[in-house]
């Protein structure tokens, strides 16, 4: 099983600090960047064979990638994007050689604990559909990426959606299996060329609506996906106990 990280974004809403630096690489420890805690999770897990989609600032994650590997005992592989400022349904297309025998998802800028990771590895074990780690105990907000589930799992995944509507919130960890990595090419394809502004979670719907994806609850854990400062300094918060 490999891991795939999408740290290819701009981070408009974190300007100044992402003028010159991925939001990816903006610290939460003293030790320890967004990146850094995406990475350690992974090893812990006995994933190590890692590719991190780059656009913005992509120099810094170059830099950095030798720390990563020799901190964490990973093998880092860069993979430019050369859209980034398209939305991340291109930036995944563009690492389809790294997931087409399985992988682990992980958005760049989203800090969460290890134990995310080994229940999709888990529920992978028995299940060969498309993985989404799902928080069903939160709050739902307007913004967040909502899934309604059916009786044969995901019946949509956005955030327009009613939230009575749905189960929980897409923390953007997800596991794709290899026996569908074809289609979710041919998905994401389909996805960028309508629309180069559209997210990956867009391609999913196009295999949910063929009752090929699933999620797993992620528990009553802490985690953010960082979009703003406010989210930088929870990040910060839930760094900590990581």
């Amino acid at each position: 099983m490999r891991g795939v990280i999408l740290a290819a974004g701009q981070g408009q809403r974190l300007r100044p600090d992402t003028d010159t630096l991925p939001k990816t690489l903006l610290p939460v420890t003293e030790r320890e960047t967004i990146l850094d805690t995406i990475v350690r999770g992974l090893a812990e897990v006995g994933v190590t064979d890692l590719a991190v989609t780059v656009g913005h600032a992509a120099a810094s994650i170059r830099e950095h990638a030798p720390v990563l590997e020799e901190r964490y005992g990973v093998t880092v592989g860069l993979i430019d994007n050369d859209k980034p400022h398209w939305n991340n349904a291109y930036s995944l297309w563009t690492a389809r050689g790294h997931w087409s025998e399985g992988a682990v998802l992980v958005n760049g800028d989203t800090v969460h604990p290890v134990s995310v990771e080994r229940s999709l590895l888990a529920q992978a074990e028995t299940d060969p559909r498309l993985l989404l780690a799902l928080d069903d105990h939160k709050t739902l907000t307007d913004e967040a990426m909502k899934v309604r589930i059916g009786p044969g799992g995901v019946e949509r995944i956005h955030k327009a959606q009613r939230i009575e509507d749905c189960a929980g919130e897409y923390i953007g960890v997800s596991l794709i299996p290899a026996g569908i990595a074809e289609d979710l090419v041919k998905a994401l394809e389909a996805t960028f060329e309508r629309d180069p502004n559209l997210y990956y979670e867009d391609a999913y719907q196009l295999l949910a609506e063929a009752g090929r994806v699933a999620t797993v609850s992620t528990g009553p854990v802490a985690w953010t996906e960082v979009d703003d400062h406010a989210d930088w300094a929870a990040a910060r918060e839930i760094a900590k106990g990581l």
